[in-house]
Formats: C-alpha cells, structure tokens, sequence
C-alpha cells in the first residue's frame, strides 16, 4: 500500500461528512419543497394578491396610540362657505328634571353632505342657412356646444358627464355598466352602456393632439422612469408601457415589449437618464445614460439569499451590503455632509469594489446570473450617486403603473386595439392633470368643445433639476375630485 493512501479511518471520516452534508442538503430540500408547494397554493386562492400571510401571534394594539403617540388628528375644516343656516332653539325645560333651563350660549355645527343631483339640459336653438355664392351650409355655434350635429345626434352627453365617466372607468376601474348604473342612482340619468363607450371613444379622439404634446414632453425631459406590465387586447397578450417624468405619464398599450415599443414613446436618439428596472428593451438607447432600479436588485438578492445556502450566500449577501451602502453615501451627499467631488469619488470607489467582486468565478448558477446582470448593467448601478435629479430606484414609473394594474385585476384589459389607444390616452390625460394640479374635467370640457379634432392643452413644463432629495418630491395623490371641482394647492 502506498504511503499516501487513505486508511480506513480517513475514509470512514469522509464518508460521515458526506452523510452530515447529504442530510443537510435534504433539510433544505423538504424546507424548499414546502415553500414550493405553499406558494403554489397560495396562488390559487381567490384573495392571493391581497394575502400577507398568517396574523401575527402578538398584534400591536388597535386604534391610536395615547398621549404624543397619538399622531396627526385629521379632523374635517370648518368651510368657508355655507349654503343655508339653521337655527336650532335650546329648550326651556331639562329633559330630565323638568327644572327650567337658563340660555347660556350658542356652539357651531357644521354638516357636510352631497346635494340633491339633477341633470342640466341646455336646449341650443341653433339657426342656419346657405351661402348665396358658392350653396355651402352655415350654421352658428355656441361656445358652450360640443357638436354641430342638428338632424341625427340632437340630444349630446355633456363634457362634465363624460369626464365623470371617464374617471370611473379608467381611473376607478368601473366597467360601461356599472359607470351607467352609478350615474343613474346618482343623478336619475338613464343612458345604455354603449352611449359611454362611443362618448369615451370620442373623447379620446379629441386629446390625440394633448397625448402627442405629452409624448414630445417626455422626449424633452432630461429624466424619464420607464416600466410595462401584461395586458390584453381581445383576449391576445399585449404589454401596457408607462413612462412617468415629475410633471408629465404617458401610456401605451402595445402588442410587443422591445426596443421598438420603448423607442416608439422616447424616441430612438433619446439623450437624458433612464431610469428602469433592467430590462433589456431600455439598452440599445446608445446616447441615454442609465441608471438601473437598486429595490429590484436589493429584492433579488435577499431572495437568493433565503434560497441558498453555505458560501452560496456570500455574493448577494456582499452585493446587497454594497448597494445599501450607495444609498447611504447617496444620503450623505443630499444632506450636505459630502461634497460634490467627494460624491464622484465615492462613486469611483463603489464601481471598483463592484469590479473586484464581480472577477471572481462562480461555481453557483444563481450567483453566476447575478454577476452576469451586474456586469450588463455597470455604468447604471451607481449613476445616481452624485446627481440629485436622479432617483435610485424606478418608483415613479412604479406608481404611475400602479392604479393600470388595479383596473387590469378588474376587468382584464380592453376588447379592441382601438379601445387599447383611447385607454391609453384618456389615462395619460387624467395622470398627467393629477401630477401638474389640474382639474380634468375642465382639460376635457375645453377638448370636447374645441372645433375640428381638438388642439393641445398642455405644455411642456421645464422643471429645473432640485436640490431636495428625490424621494421628497411630491408623489401623485388623488388631487382633483371626481365630480370636477378644484381643489386646493397642498
């Protein structure tokens, strides 16, 4: 026997390791295979979007919290206009001991409640006649009409009917029917469910003009958050594509996700920062900087480290450690404790420690996939380091695809690629009047009542870049009321 060879005891050494490593590996195997399968249910229960899992064991206590805890009272305020004034007596005898009552002040209570609805019918006698010269009609037009049409048609649909149904149906996500039957227990107005589609249909005709300004808007802008989700047209797998900036969201709906589709939005020599999730449509802008979502690639790598295990971990646990450490420096930097210069030095230092971890071979598929996007996506993984006008993650184009997904779980999507295009542009419409403060339904009233195919109603805000951090700026909230009213600056 040679001098080098195993002895009995080596081998039987070795094979109790191999057996303590073939038990851990089957642990991990039936803790996966559990996850696997309680997924997989999960996914199949009606409430699975909604669904975080079992209760806690110990509940934090319900309602407010006493003393400074409790937080901010939101407490409706007092108006500033009131429409009638009752005056509620005091009575002169005590309910309960029948003592007399001695008057002693007066308080104030104000109740806030939904008029009594009714439609407005406005009869337009309109006059006409001939041209002597050339035996052409002329007829007069009032501002306030919405069609010429005097012999098929005479009876039109408001423009603050239509912009009502327009926000319950794209932004509240309520089918034709259900519009037409909220409309009718609201106001008493009875109209089909088809009367709201070809109004809608027509209204979205009306803002193809405003929805090519808002394209050229995005264009212009030096920062653009891109994102698409599944959608369907008749039934067929289609995409629905957002494109948010601080002041301006574009929709589209698209039977494709490429460069194509994207470029049909930003155009093919777009020159500012996209912002996206890493998808591979937004890389062949070759005259765009990037600059990659940091929360998708934080979420990657905590999933592959609760799925791994042993040296597997390693790689997304440092790779995780070293983006939470951008952001840090990144908080650093907007808080005025690093300089400019330093912050583009610290950026340098980050891309290098990125390079050192992403030399190294990996023997793990999943970690060698990581290392592999890293490497597609260098330049985008600190871009935003040292400049404040650009966000680390992809949060914009997530919100403005948000209230889109809501009515996708609704109803699933549209039936025609003609009802794809005005979805598409009556929600760009409604977010981008939601993002500049604007009421929607004087946007579509002025569209509706424009003659021709309607002209563009919103121009191109130039916003400078602000030295606030990103995650300040304002987000979009339901700022305008369905009914139409202004509402007030925050």
């Amino acid at each position: 026997m040679a001098d080098n060879a195993p002895t009995i005891q080596d081998l039987l050494d070795r094979i109790a390791r191999l057996e303590a490593e073939l038990a851990a590996k089957d642990r991990r195997i039936a803790e996966l295979e559990r996850m696997v399968e309680e997924l997989q249910r999960r996914g199949k229960r009606q409430s699975a979007p909604f669904s975080k899992g079992a209760p806690s064991l110990h509940p934090k206590a319900p309602g407010r919290k006493a003393g400074e805890g409790y937080g901010r009272r939101a407490v409706p305020k007092i108006p500033r206009r009131v429409d009638e004034t009752i005056r509620v007596p005091c009575p002169r005898w005590c309910r309960h001991c029948h003592g007399r009552v001695r008057l002693h002040g007066s308080g104030h209570q104000y109740l806030l409640d939904l008029p009594e609805v009714q439609p407005h019918v406005t009869e337009f006698v309109v006059d006409y006649g001939y041209c002597t010269e050339c035996g052409r009609r002329a007829q007069g037009r009032d501002p306030r009409q919405v069609s010429d049409a005097l012999e098929v048609g005479v009876v039109q649909v408001g423009p603050a009917l239509i912009s009502f149904a327009a926000y319950l149906n794209k932004v509240g996500g309520l089918s034709y029917g259900k519009t037409a039957a909220v409309i009718e227990q609201m106001a008493g107005l009875r109209l089909a469910r088809s009367t709201y589609c070809r109004v809608l249909l027509r209204l979205a005709r009306k803002a193809e003009p405003t929805y090519r300004r808002l394209v050229e808007s995005v264009r212009a802008s030096p920062v653009v958050y891109p994102d698409e989700t599944g959608w369907r047209i008749g039934g067929w797998g289609a995409w629905l594509w957002a494109v948010a900036t601080p002041d301006t969201t574009v929709y589209a709906i698209e039977r494709g996700r490429g460069f194509a589709e994207a470029a049909g939005i930003l155009g093919e020599n777009y020159s500012g920062v996209i912002g996206a999730d890493g998808w591979a449509a937004y890389r062949p802008f070759q005259s765009a900087d990037h600059q990659t979502c940091l929360a998708h690639l934080l979420r990657r790598c905590h999933e592959m480290i609760e799925v791994a295990w042993g040296r597997g971990r390693a790689f997304p646990g440092r790779v995780r450690a070293l983006l939470l450490l951008a952001l840090q420096l990144r908080d650093r930097y907007l808080a005025g404790e690093i300089t400019e210069h330093g912050a583009r030095v610290a950026r340098g230092f980050l891309r290098r420690r990125m390079d050192d971890l992403l030399s190294a071979g990996f023997s793990n598929p999943s970690n060698g996939r990581l290392a592999a996007h890293l490497r597609r996506n260098r330049e985008a993984l600190f871009f935003f380091v040292d400049r404040p006008d650009v966000e680390a993650t992809n949060w914009p184009a997530e919100q403005a695809i948000r209230p889109a997904v809501v009515n996708r779980k609704v109803w699933g999507g549209n039936r025609t690629a003609v009802g794809a295009r005005a979805q598409a542009v009556l929600m760009s419409v409604l977010r981008t009047s939601q993002q500049r403060l604007l009421d929607p339904v004087d946007v579509f009233s002025r569209m509706l009542r424009s003659p021709g195919t309607g002209i563009p109603f919103f121009r191109p805000l130039r916003i400078p870049p602000s030295p606030c951090p990103p995650r300040a700026m304002s987000r979009p909230k339901d700022l305008f009321h369905p009914f139409g009213r202004r509402m007030p600056r925050p």
